[in-house]
């Protein structure tokens, strides 16, 4: 950079050099200054140059380039005929013929792609520079190509190329230790992401994670679909705030503790609560969003807890959009605050996309922009889950060198009709208490199952779970009670509720006692079964049968 030149674009700085060149011709008793500023006009005259110094022109020039450690090689003409070729480029490349065209005899020029390039030179007067040019089995080459107007008829160009080839493998092998970091990430994340997603009965479910591109480190998003029994299902997406393996490993913890928090069957607003204090405890320095939400079939809707998360997005069959909006609280990690819960409805027909950040945001434009966009997008989505990832991905315009990484969760809750609609019933019984309930429940079971068209064990087996089930709300709930029988194409669930929040647990019974094997006998003839307390108060105990495939 020129200094002087670059400095005089300062302000100020041309009156200040006006004002020298007014002040030139006055001397200093004019300008009424003493012995101080006739030091200054002392210290701005010229020094007289000492004798016996070699003048430039003194010099041989290809002496000088002859020593230059750099590869130096002069050619002329539009031709671009060799002229010169110092030692260094000669112990390179080989000495080449003077005289000759550098297209017949210098292939490493052609190699570093200098030909185009000494064209322009000459065209336009002007140096021309490329960086880091390879030439097989010789190195890098950093080129930098000089008019030489003055050389013959026509101009010539000097070629200067400094050898980079240590900066050059340097580069590359920091190149290679990135790669092999984000690999490591990438490979990271992938592991604690579920392999393969959990598809419950009611709901069809596909994701979809793509990493960013080789210059964005991989962050920490990540998705998982987790049954909780009884045809309930947990939807969790959730994004760690920062890149590379650390953020992955947060993550995984995350995810780790969001399916043990899930097992608990708590509302949506708790397992964040709970989320929020592990987040500053595994790192106090990072923060997540995240988005839990619960679909349970037989109430039609989703309710969720969203801790700074983008909101859920419904598209209802008629290609309608729907937005989750309040209530959201901050990110996991930052403590102090009390999340809620919030409901949004999805009927059969409709479908909910939960995503992260990187599908929407993009820079110098708001977000708000983006989540707009995927509305758009999501409202001409159709086809199964998967088809409808790859839409919103390819309309969203993320590729495979997106800035960020993306995750997307895409849950559908299909319209069955036909053969189809026959393996999915509900049957409900409201039980007002009293000695008339437990045989009431028992005949209502019996008469359910048996049209359902049940085996006779299985039939049995379902009227003595739901049986022993009753009896214990009856013993330790308090009304009002609800027997509920589902069947799906998968599975046959019994759940009873009540009144009373206290959660049965199985114990041990003994010999002399006459109660508390409830439970034990349930658990003993059901594939699974469970209990959680319902919203407003109360609790739900269940139990599930697998049907034969």
């Amino acid at each position: 950079m020129n200094f002087t030149r670059w400095s005089a674009r300062l302000p100020g700085t041309q009156r200040r050099a006006a004002a020298r060149r007014t002040d030139r011709g006055i001397s200093p008793a004019q300008r009424g200054e003493g012995s101080v500023p006739a030091a200054r006009v002392e210290y701005e005259q010229q020094p007289e140059p000492l004798s016996g110094v070699p003048a430039l022109d003194d010099f041989s020039v290809p002496e000088i380039l002859g020593r230059l450690p750099a590869l130096v090689a002069v050619v002329y003409g539009t031709e671009h005929r060799v002229a010169y070729v110092n030692d260094a480029y000669a112990s390179a490349f080989g000495h080449r013929q003077a005289g000759a065209a550098a297209a017949d005899t210098c292939p490493e020029l052609a190699e570093l792609g200098l030909l185009p390039l000494m064209d322009q030179v000459l065209r336009s007067g002007k140096p021309r520079t490329v960086k880091s040019r390879k030439v097989h089995g010789q190195g890098s080459y950093t080129v930098t190509c000089l008019p030489a107007e003055s050389l013959k008829e026509g101009g010539g160009v000097l070629v200067f190329a400094a050898d980079v080839t240590d900066h050059a493998e340097a580069a590359e092998r920091l190149r290679a230790s990135e790669r092999r970091h984000r690999e490591t990430a990438v490979t990271l994340q992938r592991s604690l992401l579920p392999q393969e997603l959990e598809q419950p009965d009611d709901l069809r479910i596909a994701a979809t994670y793509q990493p960013g591109g080789t210059d964005a480190a991989v962050g920490g998003d990540w998705y998982d679909v987790i049954t909780l029994g009884a045809g309930r299902t947990a939807l969790v997406i959730g994004d760690v705030m920062g890149r590379g393996v650390r953020a992955a490993a947060v993550m995984g913890q995350l995810r780790t503790a969001v399916r043990a928090y899930a097992r608990l069957d708590l509302p949506p607003h708790e397992v964040l609560q709970l989320l929020d204090g592990l987040a500053s405890e595994i790192d106090a320095s990072q923060i997540a969003t995240c988005v839990y939400a619960v679909h349970d079939p037989n109430e039609g809707r989703l309710v969720y807890a969203s801790a700074g998360h983008l909101p859920i997005l419904v598209r209802d069959e008629d290609g309608t959009v729907r937005r989750a909006e309040e209530p959201t609280g901050p990110p996991l990690g930052t403590g102090g605050w009390l999340h809620t819960s919030g409901t949004i409805a999805l009927p059969p027909g409709s479908s909910a996309v939960l995503y992260t950040d990187g599908l929407v945001e993009r820079r110098g434009e708001d977000i708000d922009e983006g989540v707009a966009a995927l509305e758009r997008a999501l409202r001409g989505a159709t086809g199964t889950p998967q088809v409808v990832c790859d839409r919103l991905i390819r309309s969203l315009g993320v590729t495979a060198e997106h800035d960020d990484d993306v995750a997307v969760l895409v849950v559908q809750h299909p319209t069955r009709t036909g053969v189809s609609a026959e393996l999915f019933h509900n049957a409900a019984l409201e039980l007002l208490g009293g000695i008339e309930a437990a045989p009431r429940a028992r005949a209502f079971a019996s008469g359910v199952l048996a049209s359902w068209r049940f085996s006779p064990e299985l039939h049995d087996l379902g009227v003595l779970a739901a049986s022993e089930l009753v009896a214990n709300s009856l013993q330790h709930g308090t009304p009002p009670m609800r027997l509920r029988l589902r069947r799906t194409d998968r599975r046959l669930i019994i759940e009873v509720t009540d009144g009373d929040d206290h959660l049965p647990r199985r114990r041990r019974a003994e010999t002399e006692d006459e109660a508390g094997r409830g439970i034990s006998i349930v658990a003993t003839i059901a594939s699974s079964w469970g209990s959680r307390r319902t919203p407003g108060g109360g609790k739900a105990v269940w139990c599930e049968f697998a049907l034969p495939a």
